[in-house]
């Protein structure tokens, strides 16, 4: 097992919960936690209203009920991302399998490119409805809607410096595992000798053995005398 490969050199410690605190990481996940609430709560509360000539719920954003449903999608996916992954990065330093740990950064990385990209089309579409939006009675909130694209664009920040985190973690942990890792049949820089026996022949630099003259032979025969 290698000793620091995707963070192994932890493996094993206690949890330190102020200094898993003050990551970046950390923070960074409870402000895209906190921000996907604000994005999907604000549309369910403020983001549908009836308008003057209709008796039906309406999305603010120029009457586009997906607008509002991919919002609140996405930030509901994201709210519950961020939970997993805040208790996957506190029980990271405890899991000793490389592999596992392999998948736990290289899912993050995934997700994490993959709601950046979201967000920046949420951001776009959500943008781009409310400037299209015109009077519908005095039910809609400008604020809220203002509040819903703003932190969208939050969100893209937040995530895209997840996604970087992710790939600096990486990053690092295949160098490491690249660097301590060898194959004992091409490593030379053992500090064994190489074995004695060169060829397939059979090993060279024999010596007989001392005793052996003396056995093959042993003299005349003398038998005894009566």
């Amino acid at each position: 097992m290698q000793s620091s490969a995707y963070g192994a050199s932890l493996a094993g410690g206690a949890f330190d919960l102020v200094h898993f605190v003050k990551q970046p990481q950390t923070i960074l996940r409870f402000l895209s936690w906190l921000f996907s609430i604000v994005v999907f709560a604000t549309i369910i509360a403020e983001g549908y209203v009836n308008t003057t000539k209709e008796s039906d719920m309406k999305c603010i954003f120029n009457k586009n009920d997906s607008a509002c449903s991919y919002g609140v999608g996405i930030g509901v996916l994201a709210f519950l991302a961020c939970v997993v992954f805040l208790m996957l990065d506190a029980y990271f330093p405890q899991i000793s399998n490389a592999k596992e740990r392999k998948c736990i950064v290289l899912g993050d990385l995934v997700f994490s490119a993959a709601w950046t990209f979201l967000w920046f089309i949420c951001f776009c579409v959500l943008a781009n409805q409310w400037s299209k939006t015109e009077n519908m009675g005095t039910a809609v909130a400008p604020d809220a809607a203002r509040a819903i694209v703003a932190f969208s664009f939050f969100s893209i920040i937040t995530w895209g410096l997840l996604s970087f985190f992710a790939l600096g973690r990486y990053r690092q942990g295949v160098n490491e595992f690249d660097q301590e890792y060898r194959d004992p049949a091409n490593d030379h820089s053992t500090p064994y000798p190489p074995t004695p026996y060169a060829s397939s022949s059979g090993p060279t630099g024999y010596q007989q053995s001392p005793f052996s003259h003396n056995q093959e032979q042993p003299g005349e025969y003398q038998p005894p005398a009566y």
